[in-house]
């Protein structure tokens, strides 16, 4: 089975290296500033007793007040977990970077993310829609967007 990291421990260890990069931590996950997500992942990824090579998800959350972007993250060689995430703020135009260049499992699902709740990647190399025609009018996830026709 898997263990899960404790969010205050990587916390610790990714503001020794990064100092001013977490915002907060809890139980499994830590909070991270958005502009530090491609150092964050490239140190995850990297640091030996860390090894986070796989990404196994990246999705958003709508809170309205922000949106919420969470990526799992495993360490196959280490068996163990944890999960990053980021607050992008305001309801339009929208961006954070891309994590493509860190985990090319990262493609398809910033697409995802980009298609259905608006939150465009920056340095992504294909950046469209992936399950919505080109055209669509909005972002079907997002809160705002119900009660719009398509």
């Amino acid at each position: 089975m898997t263990r899960t990291l404790a969010g205050a421990d990587v916390a610790r260890r990714i503001n020794a290296e990064l100092p001013g990069s977490v915002i907060n931590s809890r139980d499994g996950d830590v909070l991270i500033e958005l502009a530090s997500l491609p150092k964050v992942a490239r140190y995850m990824k990297d640091t030996e007793g860390l090894e986070f090579s796989f990404l196994s998800s990246v999705t958003a959350v709508d809170y309205v007040e922000y949106f919420e972007l969470v990526y799992h993250l495993t360490s196959l060689k280490l068996n163990q977990s944890v999960v990053l995430k980021a607050h992008c703020y305001g309801r339009d135009e929208l961006t954070a970077p891309s994590v493509c260049s860190i985990w090319r499992g990262a493609d398809f699902q910033e697409r995802e993310v980009w298609d259905l709740f608006g939150i465009q990647f920056e340095g992504h190399p294909n950046l469209k829609r992936i399950l919505l025609w080109e055209g669509f009018p909005g972002h079907p996830l997002r809160k705002d967007f119900l009660g719009q026709d398509p």
